[in-house]
């Protein structure tokens, strides 16, 4: 079996090393344009910010790596082109010679992830103007910031790189300034960002939400109403699109946001073609509808699931709950499942509580973690959550995220025996007064 992907990065090389796994005769050949592959994308903000250094820990495994140990062909900076799906061929450019070729497959991935959104608004093509998408962009970044030492940054959106930039830029020495189109941090509730808005505000951080962007010049951004948001950086964070080119030619079917449909074993409608990562659409595990949720632990484990299947197995994804988690110097924000805007759009009877506890005794230097969950009256399931607080967020979260998943009842959130410790929790734990509040409200 010859086995052809398009794309090197998370979902791509996951997908290889499965099928190698499975099965170690099968010719496994790897197309990549860029020449970084497998690289840690979500650790890029903190090696802008000098957090850590090491290159080689954000880009561990090159080529050579996959050839010695997993017998896999990764041919880097060789963009393939085009595909037939009736010959089962590829055509291929050789970027760095010019040369174009033609390969063979008999499964074809297609792992090509996605690009940074550009807003429709003038000045976007200036020098100081940045994405952060993948290695090079980060590159880019490090060297404006190594050699023009700008002093005042434009942050355009609030995701997570967004958020972790402006953690980033400050602790290069720099004032800050973010420009939402909304409110803070896309999936949180407007009663839960108010939380993040006040907290970078007594950071320092200017912050406008529902606000607008006109142009950037050569001195800062212009807002909607006119004003100037002074800027010697400005970072473009607006989101990301899917990359669907190579996959629109053959026929492949589209979903949201122009993302990939694939079925539960990541096939594609087009026979013997898979694909994986954050081109495709995924679905939600609880509403069970498509939705497009690009995040790295999808990726990897997308890129997984197809390479099992092409393989012979009967893997199935599970779906997602949209979890996602960041840190905004010591605050940490973190999303699961429905929040309460989009449990009404889904047609949910929606029930919410929010609750604030301590994260550990006072005595031992507790601060507060709020939660608010959000529930369905009429079949008592929990639907969603939203943390924000300091250390201990992502246990209280994943605690959550596991109750949604397993559909356990909100009161018997009440009954988990979670662990308990002084310099870790209190004795009863937040989760557990999500509970009471909870069973409460649904009664």
């Amino acid at each position: 079996m010859r086995v052809i992907i398009i794309g090197a990065v998370a979902a791509g090389t996951s997908a290889a090393t499965e099928i190698r796994r499975n099965d170690k005769n099968a010719e496994i050949i790897v197309y990549e344009k860029d020449k970084f592959i497998s690289y840690a994308g979500c650790g890029m903000p903190f090696y802008i910010s000098n957090e850590f250094n090491d290159f080689n820990g954000l880009v561990p495994r090159d080529a050579g790596f996959f050839k010695t140990k997993r017998n896999i062909d990764i041919l880097t900076e060789h963009e393939v082109l085009s595909i037939d799906s009736k010959t089962k061929t590829v055509t291929v450019k050789n970027i760095k010679d010019g040369e174009v070729f033609e390969d063979n497959y008999d499964k074809l991935v297609i792992a090509t992830g996605a690009t940074s959104k550009v807003p429709e608004i003038k000045g976007t093509g200036r020098n100081h103007v940045f994405l952060l998408r993948n290695i090079n962009d980060m590159n880019r970044i490090k060297s404006f910031i190594e050699k023009e030492a700008p002093r005042k940054a434009v942050i355009i959106g609030s995701g997570f790189i967004g958020m972790e930039m402006c953690e980033g830029f400050v602790n290069l020495g720099m004032d800050v300034t973010i420009i939402a189109r909304s409110s803070l941090s896309k999936g949180i509730d407007k009663d839960m960002s108010v939380f993040i808005e006040r907290y970078l505000e007594e950071k320092g951080i200017k912050v406008y939400t529902n606000t607008t962007t006109q142009e950037i010049t050569e001195n800062g951004v212009i807002l909607g109403n006119g004003s100037l948001a002074e800027a010697d950086i400005v970072l473009l964070a607006a989101g990301i699109k899917p990359n669907t080119e190579l996959a629109k030619q053959i026929g492949v079917e589209l979903g949201i946001n122009d993302s990939i449909k694939v079925d539960k074993n990541m096939r594609t409608n087009v026979d013997d073609v898979y694909s994986c990562g954050d081109c495709i659409e995924v679905y939600n595990t609880i509403t069970g509808k498509p939705m497009y949720r690009p995040l790295g632990s999808t990726a990897n484990k997308t890129g997984t699931i197809a390479g099992s299947n092409i393989t012979g197995r009967n893997d199935e994804f599970m779906g997602v709950l949209g979890t996602g988690i960041y840190r905004i110097f010591d605050m940490t924000v973190g999303q699961t499942g429905l929040s309460e805007e989009e449990a009404k759009k889904q047609g949910f009877n929606v029930v919410v509580t929010i609750d604030e506890k301590m994260n550990k005794p006072e005595y031992l230097g507790g601060r507060p973690i709020i939660i608010k969950a959000v529930a369905d009256k009429d079949t008592n399931t929990l639907l969603g959550a939203q943390v924000i607080g300091y250390e201990g967020v992502d246990k209280r979260l994943d605690v959550l995220v596991t109750a949604i998943t397993l559909k356990i009842k909100p009161e018997n959130l009440i009954h988990l025996d979670l662990s308990y410790s002084p310099p870790y929790s209190i004795p009863r734990d937040p989760v557990y007064y999500t509970g009471i509040k909870l069973r409460d409200a649904l009664s």
